[in-house]
């Protein structure tokens, strides 16, 4: 069955969002408590700034091929980040209506890698012989989701997982979580006052039990300082690795940004703010840390 586009992007956001609702339990207990304080009445209610995956940089994988889902679905490319420190790139995506969410895709540089790196990743990856979106039908909003929650590769060993991520700890989580939503973000400056500010709306969460990724700072701020964010620390998750082994390791997390007007905009009213007014796009350092959010120095507080 073929669906009007934005049909369809309804229908792969709803389908990514329940799983991921179901295996972060904050994300519940964020909404309840939001619900209960009178900020939303419902989950619907929450802008949702972005969603974003994390991939590795390969000829049959990577940005290169995930983006195909969202360009298809209407959504355009931006901007590019380098993050040296971390080995990745990334692209964020425009989306085709501003009631969509923005899409953020990074990747690890498998060129970056040592070659004790790159072989682990090459002992699971090696059964990927072409792009695998080629065998979705991207017109088939339930066919996309199911590919977004299907194994690539096996699962690794526990040895395994611990030798790449002493590495690179962004490259262990994609070995074994694979495309699986990374966080959804919560638009902190559509909410009531005073919780459309950051400051504000972390002590809300604190204060609720919400642990945030305090890397560079509870708060990540870009250089022109209209785009502040910080996120929840991602919850172990008891996960089954190669032969039945069972190990806690990082799931994903919650994210949480306030845009500020931009300042040509400064004089509109309140009332005629729109999207398009707000600071747009990302920042690599704000980024940098927003991926520690999985990181044993985050996770292990």
């Amino acid at each position: 069955m073929k669906f009007s586009t934005h049909t369809a992007l309804d229908m792969v956001l709803q389908g990514l969002f329940i799983p991921y609702e179901n295996r972060v339990p904050e994300v519940k207990t964020i909404t309840t408590a939001m619900m209960s304080q009178g900020l939303i009445k419902k989950q619907a209610d929450i802008i949702n700034d972005h969603i974003a995956f994390r991939t590795l940089g390969m000829d049959c994988l990577g940005i290169n091929s995930l983006e195909r889902i969202f360009l298809h679905l209407g959504y355009t490319k931006q901007d590019h980040y380098f993050f040296n420190q971390k080995k990745l790139d990334a692209f964020w995506y425009k989306p085709p209506s501003e009631k969509y969410p923005r899409v953020f895709i990074s990747e690890l540089r498998l060129q970056d890698m040592s070659t004790h790196a790159q072989n682990i990743l090459a002992k699971y990856t090696k059964v990927i012989k072409q792009d695998p979106i080629d065998d979705i039908d991207l017109d088939s909003a339930k066919e996309v989701v199911s590919f977004l929650h299907r194994p690539l590769w096996d699962v690794p060993t526990w040895d395994d997982y611990q030798k790449l991520g002493a590495e690179t700890e962004y490259g262990a989580w994609v070995l074994y979580n694979r495309y699986y939503l990374n966080h959804y973000t919560i638009s902190v400056h559509a909410l009531p006052e005073p919780y459309n500010n950051l400051n504000e709306f972390n002590s809300f969460l604190k204060s609720i039990g919400i642990k945030l990724n305090n890397a560079g700072g509870e708060i990540k701020t870009s250089g022109d300082k209209l785009l502040r964010q910080s996120s929840s620390v991602a919850q172990m998750v008891e996960s089954v690795f190669a032969n039945g082994a069972y190990h806690a390791i990082p799931g994903s997390y919650v994210e949480f940004a306030e845009r500020s007007v931009l300042p040509k905009y400064s004089i509109l009213p309140e009332d005629k703010i729109t999207i398009a007014h707000r600071r747009d796009g990302f920042e690599v350092n704000n980024a940098n840390k927003i991926f520690e959010s999985t990181f044993q120095k985050q996770t292990n507080r």
